[in-house]
């Protein structure tokens, strides 16, 4: 940015403080550069702003007597030209950890940013696979790994999140023992130490069974059920990259995420007649606000369906 831009929006003491504060986000916080160019621009459009409001350029001395309505204007203003709730937020953060630096300098007070509630941000919908790119992409066939012991255990991986609603964590915590004899559920310990308890499907026992059959190492029966390629537990990761190699082979979107087949364990319930309470309790969801998502998913599906479908749509 020209010198004489920095000089209308700001007094130079104050731009180079922010100047400085800039550089020890990316060299001492080790922020990315995207979020620092981010932050840069969020400062910069706001004392553009506060250059309008105080008719000259802003100093120290303003920013320290900013008052929460003056960073409610900033965000009306910006809400006028069509900045979102996720822009606005992110802006408010880079102002509050502007001015929280300042303030551990001594030259400037952040209360009135904190004063200020950040906008409230939209609860975004879950991205769930189809029924039919579901089912294909948790069998053996359709995995990439060249060893077919790898292949069936990233197929069981991926039927556990799909068939039974499990976290990839969830999956991944569970032990020989919990598969012992013919078991009809699985008991779950997920977030918050809750436990829960998960009916078993048929084709989950059939992939696990698969797995065992084929895993090269002895599996301990309160020891990691799914084993990395060097023996040792398997970690999210690498069914992570399997499956962003398998959306590129097979073509599917980017949303084709190890945690899709979770949202899609609970689209295709509810599509199916579940009801909100009971894939609350499989889910593990201390709260039936957070399975509620769910519906606005599966009435999109509906809205498409019947726009496309129907003869008076």
């Amino acid at each position: 940015m020209a010198v004489n831009e920095l000089l209308i929006i700001g007094h130079p003491e104050l731009m180079a403080e922010r100047q400085r504060w800039l550089s020890g986000l990316g060299e001492e916080r080790r922020l990315s550069g995207k979020t620092v160019e981010a932050y840069e621009r969020d400062t910069r459009q706001f004392l553009h702003f506060l250059t309008g409001h105080l008719s000259g350029p802003a100093r120290l001395s303003d920013i320290s007597a900013l008052r929460p309505g003056d960073l409610r204007g900033f965000l009306a203003s910006r809400r006028r030209d069509g900045a979102g709730a996720r822009t606005l937020g992110r802006g408010l953060a880079g102002l509050r950890s502007f001015l929280r630096y300042l303030e551990k300098k001594g030259l400037a007070n952040a209360a009135g940013a904190s004063a200020v509630r950040s906008p409230k941000q939209p609860k975004s919908l879950p991205k769930p696979l189809t029924s039919v790119d579901a089912l294909m992409v948790v069998t053996s066939d359709a995995q990439l790994a060249e060893e077919p012991w790898i292949a069936t255990r990233n197929a069981a991986v991926l039927t556990l999140l799909y068939g039974c609603g499990l976290r990839i964590s969830e999956a991944l915590d569970l032990t020989p023992a919990d598969f012992a004899g013919t078991p009809s559920a699985l008991r779950i310990h997920g977030k918050g130490g809750k436990t829960r308890v998960v009916p078993l499907i048929s084709a989950a026992i059939d992939a696990v069974r698969a797995y065992e059959k084929l895993c090269p190492y002895h599996l301990n029966p309160e020891g990691p059920l799914f084993r990395g390629a060097k023996g040792g537990k398997l970690q999210a990761g690498i069914i992570q990259r399997e499956m962003q190699k398998m959306r590129g082979a097979l073509g599917l979107p980017d949303t084709a995420t190890p945690h899709a087949l979770r949202h899609s364990f609970a689209t295709h319930l509810l599509a199916g007649g579940g009801d909100l309470r009971t894939i609350q309790e499989l889910l593990g969801h201390a709260s039936l606000s957070t399975t509620q998502v769910y519906t606005g998913v599966d009435s999109a599906r509906l809205l498409e369906i019947y726009d496309r479908a129907h003869p008076r749509a």
